[in-house]
């Protein structure tokens, strides 16, 4: 099974997605945006851009 994305409305209105793994885990989240469209073009965001996305290590 592959993950998915849940796309949601929290307690103060605004609407979220967390991706979680094949196995439930939550492996990303996203921001809070004030519409559903504007959640639904984060997780597009998302799948665009994290496939070739470099990873690099930085100083916290």
């Amino acid at each position: 099974m592959a993950g998915k994305f849940e796309l949601y409305q929290d307690k103060a209105g605004e609407w979220r997605f967390r991706l979680k793994a094949a196995n439930g885990e939550v492996i990303a989240s996203g921001q809070g945006y004030a519409s559903k469209s504007g959640a639904q073009g984060g997780i597009e965001s998302v799948r665009r851009n994290a496939a070739d996305a470099e990873v690099v290590e930085v100083d916290a």
